[in-house]
C-alpha cells in the first residue's frame, strides 16, 4: 500500500511550522532518483525513506567491498559481494516497508538516463564522480527538474542545488568540468562522518524541494570542514555572456566553407578506409570519461603545443572536442607548426552522438 501521509510514523514532521500535512501529501507523491549507493546515500536514501518520500529509485553498478563498510553504513560484512543497490533497498525497506523501491543494477548514462527519469521529481547524484554529475546535471535541465548533489573528500565536503529553470547549473560552478586527475576518497581517504554530513545536507535539500518548503542552495554551495567544525557558504551564478556564446556555437549548422572541415558522415567513412586519419581528442580527461570516438588519442589543447613532435607531420590528422571550438584553435595550432594535412571534426563530439552514435553520451 502507498505511504500514508497521515500516519504517527510522522507526526514529528507534521507538527513543523509551514510543513503539516499538505507537505506530508506532498512527500507521499514525490518519487526521488538517487544515482548511487554508497557513503553519501548511506544518510540521504534512510532520512528520505523514513520522511516519507513515496517512491525512491536507487541506481549503482557497483557490489558491496570490505573497504566500503567505515563509511557506507547501510550495508554490513553480510552484504559483500551484493549489488549496492540492492543491498539499500533490503534496508530501506525494513524501514519503510509501504515506500515503492526500485534497485537499479546498473550505470546511469545517457542511454538509460531516459527511461530512468520517467515520472522522477528529484534527481540526486550521490556518485561523487565528476562524469555522472556533469552527465546528471545535463539531463535534469532537459527534463526541467532539480539536480541535489554532493562530494565528500578526505576531511571536507560540498553540497548544493543545480536547477537550470530557476537560474543555475552544475556546470556554472564548474564550467570547464571538474578536475578529474584530482585526488579520490582511494588516495587520500575519507572521514566517514563527513560522508554523513554531507549526505543529511543532501537529504535536507531533496525534502526542501519536494515541499516547497525554505529555501534551497540554487547557486550557492554548503561546503563543510570536519577539522574546524566551520561550514561556509560559496554563491555563484550563471555566466549568460558564456552560456550565449555556447548557444552560438551549438547552433551554428554544421555545413561549413572551412576547406579544414569535416562532418561527421565524413569522418565515419575516413575512419573505416583502408588508410585512416589520426584521430586526436583535444578535449580534458573528465570529458572523454563521459564520452569519446573510437580510436581516437587524448592530447589536451592546452598540452598540444608540447606533445605536437610526438605527431607525424606528413600523416593525416583529424580533431575533434566538444562542439568544434577548440579543434579549430588546435588545427591553426598545427597549421603553424607545419602540419600539412590536419581537418578538424565541425560541431564535435556532440554533433557526432546526434548523426553518427546515438548511444554517445551528450553533456
Amino acid at each position: 500500500m502507498p505511504v500514508n501521509p497521515l500516519s504517527p510514523t510522522f507526526q514529528r514532521q507534521r507538527v513543523l511550522t509551514g510543513f503539516g500535512v499538505p507537505a506530508q501529501e506532498r512527500l507521499s507523491r514525490a518519487h526521488v532518483l538517487v544515482i548511487g549507493a554508497g557513503g553519501l546515500a548511506s544518510t540521504l536514501l534512510p532520512v528520505l525513506a523514513a520522511a516519507g518520500v513515496g517512491s525512491l529509485t536507487i541506481v549503482d553498478d557497483d557490489t558491496v567491498a570490505e573497504s566500503n563498510l567505515h563509511r557506507q553504513t547501510m550495508h554490513t560484512p553480510g552484504d559483500i559481494g551484493r549489488s549496492k543497490a540492492v543491498s539499500a533497498t533490503i534496508r530501506l525497506a525494513s524501514l519503510a516497508p509501504d515506500a515503492e523501491l526500485r534497485a537499479v543494477e546498473g550505470r546511469f548514462d545517457a542511454v538509460t538516463a531516459e527511461g530512468l527519469l520517467h515520472g522522477v521529481d528529484v534527481l540526486v547524484d550521490a556518485s561523487d564522480n565528476p562524469a555522472t554529475v556533469m552527465l546528471a546535471d545535463r539531463v535534469a535541465a532537459e527534463r526541467g527538474i532539480p539536480l541535489v548533489w554532493g562530494s565528500a573528500l578526505g576531511y571536507a565536503g560540498q553540497a548544493g542545488v543545480a536547477w537550470d529553470a530557476r537560474g543555475t547549473d552544475y556546470r556554472d560552478l564548474f564550467p570547464h568540468g571538474p578536475d578529474s586527475s584530482a585526488d579520490t576518497c582511494d588516495m587520500i581517504g575519507v572521514l566517514p562522518s563527513v560522508c554523513a554530513v554531507i549526505g543529511a545536507f543532501m537529504a535536507t535539500e531533496a525534502l526542501k524541494l519536494l515541499t516547497g518548503i525554505g529555501e534551497p542552495l540554487i547557486g550557492r554551495v554548503a561546503a563543510y570542514d570536519a577539522r574546524t567544525g566551520r561550514t561556509r557558504e560559496i554563491a555563484y551564478r550563471r555566466d549568460e555572456s558564456a552560456r550565449a556564446a555556447a548557444q552560438s556555437i551549438e547552433t551554428t549548422p554544421l555545413s561549413s566553407d572551412d576547406q579544414n572541415a569535416v562532418s561527421p558522415e565524413e569522418l565515419r567513412d575516413l575512419l573505416t578506409a583502408s588508410f585512416p586519419p589520426l584521430l586526436i581528442d583535444v578535449r580534458e580527461p573528465w570529458e572523454a570519461d563521459i564520452a569519446a570516438i573510437p580510436g581516437n588519442v587524448l592530447i589536451p589543447l592546452t598540452e598540444l603545443p608540447r606533445r605536437a613532435p610526438e605527431l607525424d607531420t606528413g600523416h593525416p590528422i583529424v580533431l575533434y572536442c566538444h562542439r568544434g571550438t577548440r579543434s579549430r584553435q588546435a588545427l591553426d595550432q598545427l597549421l603553424q607548426l607545419g602540419f600539412s594535412d590536419v581537418r578538424h571534426l565541425t560541431g564535435g563530439i556532440d554533433a557526432w552522438a546526434v548523426r553518427i552514435d546515438p548511444t554517445a553520451s551528450r553533456y
